[in-house]
């Protein structure tokens, strides 16, 4: 009988929505991990998110931080070797920890390490625990480490803080519990011109997939067309544009000192910071004025930024 590979790849579990500074620690520890035996870096991942199957108020499930591709994209300039996104279904919260483990651990990747954040848990009842998910590695022959939580400002780092930054316009702590800032990306789409007769030309952005949306209001951001650098200096708005009895909801990004057309190309916009909230005006004059300040103020905050 032939005998059984050494075992070789680390595998990191859990949903990692936002991918922020605690999640990077596990992958970091999962990626070494793997590099020790020369094996890859393995990360099992949930869709739709766990809430969405289990949550009974399924009209109050906030979008994800980190949507699908995105974060596909971001896990793998971390240095993982494998994503695998698992259906998440009631089949699936049903099982036992241990026909959790069995199906979608050992069988497809037999590793000698799994990665969990510290208060991980799987499985019926949440009941597969650090502790027992501990046993279970022993008998299929693998360890579990759990990282600590990240911590900032003598709080824990959590998906849960970010989304109530991003709910407040807070931007700027929301990029430190993330590591980076939080940006929108989707294809430039032709609106309605107002922005161009007032003088300030805007990017209607159509994301390119169901993603968070931080509080409406007018923020300095920075821009990339395509896939070049995120550097050009814009002043984003997201609201309604009640001026102009606006019902939609709308992203627009008037990028600075730039007056070519966008149509059709895709635009990142990484948000800086918040300016002020949305508001109605009296008339395109009293609009143009919050403009000219806007974007004044935009280029004293968006100063030495890089």
């Amino acid at each position: 009988m032939k005998p059984a590979a050494t075992p070789r790849d680390a595998v990191a579990i859990g949903v990692f929505d936002g991918l922020h500074v605690g999640h990077q620690a596990i992958l970091a520890r999962a990626i070494e991990r793997a590099r020790e035996r020369g094996g890859r870096a393995v990360v099992l991942s949930f869709d739709p998110h766990p809430d969405v199957v289990l949550r009974k108020d399924a009209f109050h499930i906030p979008a994800p931080l980190t949507p699908a591709l995105e974060k596909r994209a971001r896990l793998s300039a971390l240095g993982i070797d494998v994503v695998d996104v698992l259906p998440f279904t009631r089949e699936m919260a049903s099982l036992t920890p241990e026909e959790f483990v069995g199906r979608h651990v050992v069988a497809p990747y037999a590793p000698h390490a799994v990665v969990v954040g510290e208060g991980f848990a799987l499985g019926r009842a949440r009941s597969g625990d650090v502790t027992r998910l501990g046993a279970i590695g022993r008998g299929h022959g693998f360890t579990v480490e759990a990282v600590p939580l990240a911590m900032f400002e003598a709080e824990p780092v959590s998906s849960t803080r970010i989304r109530a930054a991003l709910a407040g316009g807070r931007v700027g702590p929301a990029a430190r519990l993330l590591g980076r800032r939080y940006d929108l990306r989707g294809l430039v789409v032709r609106g309605d011109g107002i922005g161009r007769r007032l003088g300030y030309p805007t990017a209607n952005l159509r994301l390119h997939e169901e993603k968070l949306l931080p509080r409406d209001g007018i923020y300095a951001a920075l821009a990339g067309i395509d896939d070049e650098p995120v550097c050009r200096p814009a002043a984003m708005s997201l609201g309604i544009r009640p001026t102009f009895e606006g019902t939609v909801r709308t992203l627009e990004a008037h990028l600075l000192d730039f007056d070519e057309p966008l149509y059709g190309r895709d635009l990142t916009v990484e948000l800086v910071d918040w300016l002020r909230p949305e508001e109605r005006f009296d008339g395109p004059e009293a609009l143009i004025r919050a403009i000219d300040a806007d974007v004044a103020e935009t280029r004293r905050r968006l100063a030495g930024v890089a």
